[in-house]
Parts: C-alpha cells; structure tokens; sequence
C-alpha cells in the first residue's frame, strides 16, 4: 500500500495493522518527523519514501527519497498498489486523494478536508473512511428505516472551562485534549468543535442526505449510534483505537480481534452532553451547512487560515469561529467544478488573513 502521513497517529497505527496483516508497504510519505520516518523504513522497507522538505533529504535512511507535494502525487501515479491510505492533514491531502482516485485506486481516507472541501466532486464508490465516527455509523446500518444517524465528540480541550475564559485561551491550552494526544491542528479543531462539523459533512457525502447530528460523550467509548424510525436506537461501542476501522479498510472481510471489549462494568457511567453554541458558536451554521454540503468549501478555507492567524497570536481562540461564520456568510457562490474549488478555497483564505 501507499501510505500518506505515515509518521502522524492514524499512520502508525497502520503500518501496525498492516504488519499484522502482511501488506507490503510500497511507499512512505512523511512531513518533518525524520526520526520517526527512519525507523517506519528500517522496519517496513519501502521502495520509495516522499518528505516535506528537500533539505531533509540527506537525513533520511532510504536510496530512493523525493520532496514536495508534486512527488506525493508522481508517487501514487507510479504505484503498483491498489490502496492508499491517506492520513495527511489538511487541504493538501485533496490533490492525492483526487490522484489516487484518478489511477483507480481505493483510498482509505482519514483526510477529512478531501470530502469536506470537495465531496462533490469525489467518487465515494473509491473511498473507504477510517474515522472511527464514519466507521461506526457504517458498522450499525442495516436495512430498516432510518430517523438520524448520530456521532459523538469529546468536547476538546475546553468542554469544562469557564466560558468567560475561552477568548484568553492558548495554542498551549488547546492541545490539553482531555482524552487522547493528537496532531496540533485537529487537536485545535476539536476544541472549536470544527472538527465534528467536518465529521458530520462527510458523513452527508458519505451516507446520502439524511438527518445527521452530533453529541458530546465524554469517555469517548460511543463512536457513533442510529436512531431507527421504530424507536429503537443502536450504539457502536468500542475503546479508542483507530486499528478497528483501519482494519476493516485494509481487509473488509476481517474477522480477527482487534481490541479489547469495552468493560461496561468498569466504565460504570457515560456521561452525554449537547454541544451548545456558546461553547462552541461554529455549531450556529451546523444545519445551513448540512444543507448545503458544497459550503464546507469555504468552512475549511476560512478555518484553516484562521487557525494559521491564532497560532502566531494575530487574533484569540473564539475567534477563529468568528471567523470562519464571517466567511461563509460572505461567500455563496458554489463550485461548478474542481478548479472552482481551488479558485474559491485560495479567494477565502486571503479573505480572513486580510480581515484583521
């Protein structure tokens, strides 16, 4: 297999579920983590690795080493494999997952930016989610009438804080996530709740129209539930690995364990929340952007540029939602096609960067 952003959390956690699955790893792209890069090659012995950087080039372990975001996609053009695994973060990882899709490939997809910038455009037949929210949704469904499908979130780093102090908050403060360590920028996403918007926008994509919504749970056991039209509802419960449903991507038939059930006992309680727009103000657009899924477009331009502004300190943590709200009020034009969706995304972006 192909895999994008091996030295992230979901690329390491592939390569050990493809080790135990005996999938030869064909290529290896990385960002700036060379030491990490380095074992991952000594370990599983690529044919090619990508990086970020071209001065970084020497200090990688392999004969065959290309830079750049233009290799990712050369690399993937080039490739005997039929799976990409893309675990890149951000807007960069479209351009591969449009690649990957164009060479026939299955893409097994945690960039969540591809469906969310560009579902419209993207063949869903070729895609196989390793969100554990997508995942579990896809594991409940069954063939009876179905009233919502629900995901879950942690709430991020902030779901206990006074509110009063959010507007104070640090790039150090958000990365406090009260769950699990992650990359900084969804680990950002999570506190603003970003993160479960894009989750909820490709489940549209993913899923077909339909009611979608999200609720806090704070142990992060239930991934996803369903509410049928009988009453009855379903959970997915399982412990906090991304293995599960990389698993299943690599192998749809797998029928081996993977984790640990969840003890119920132990658990003792769970505990829900709503996710309220005082905490959380990006949720004032959740149903407008439901509606019209192609409008993610410019969610994810504005937010990430945002993002970009709050980590040099150029504006606080509440308004990177503000933000983000400002922009997708200003901007209505749709996507006809994918160069619009490049033109558009660059065209929100230098909105909010210019807006200070």
């Amino acid at each position: 297999m192909v895999l994008l952003g091996s030295t992230g959390s979901i690329g390491v956690n592939a390569l050990l579920v493809a080790a135990r699955f005996d999938i030869a790893i064909e290529v290896l792209v990385a960002g700036k983590n060379i030491k990490v890069l380095n074992e991952q090659i000594q370990e599983h012995s690529p044919k090619v690795v990508v990086i970020a950087d071209e001065k970084d080039i020497p200090s990688v372990n392999h004969a065959n080493v290309y830079a750049g975001n233009e290799a990712i996609l050369q690399v993937i053009e080039d490739s005997q494999s039929e799976l990409v695994v893309n675990a890149l973060v951000g807007f960069l990882g479209l351009r591969p997952t449009l690649k990957a899709i164009e060479c026939g490939k299955k893409v097994a997809l945690a960039n969540k930016e591809s469906l969310v910038a560009c579902g419209a455009f993207i063949d869903i037949k070729n895609i196989q989610p390793i969100d554990s929210e997508h995942f579990g949704l896809w594991y409940l469904l069954q063939d009876r009438p179905v009233q919502k499908m629900i995901i879950t979130a942690s709430g991020g780093a902030f779901r206990d804080w006074d509110i009063k102090k959010l507007q104070n908050a640090t790039l150090a403060d958000t990365q406090k996530h009260p769950n699990w360590s992650m990359g900084q920028k969804i680990t950002i996403d999570s506190a603003t709740m970003v993160n479960k918007m894009f989750e909820l926008l490709e489940a549209r994509w993913l899923f077909g129209e339909g009611n979608y919504d999200a609720i806090i749970e704070t142990k992060s056991l239930i991934h996803a539930l369903i509410d049928f039209k009988d009453g009855s509802t379903t959970a997915h419960f399982a412990n906090a690995s991304m293995q599960l449903p990389i698993a299943f991507a690599l192998d749809k038939d797998m029928d081996e364990n993977i984790l640990e059930h969840v003890d119920l006992v132990k658990t003792g309680s769970l505990e829900f929340r709503e996710i309220t727009t005082d905490r959380y103000p990006i949720w004032e657009i959740k149903k407008e952007l439901l509606e019209n899924p192609e409008r993610g477009l410019i969610v994810n331009a504005a937010n990430e540029a945002a993002i970009e502004l709050f980590i040099n300190k150029k504006i606080g943590f509440m308004d990177i939602s503000k933000h983000i709200i400002t922009a997708f009020e200003k901007f209505q034009t749709l996507p006809k096609n994918i160069d619009d969706v490049f033109g558009i995304d660059e065209e929100v972006r230098n909105f909010v960067r210019e807006s200070l």
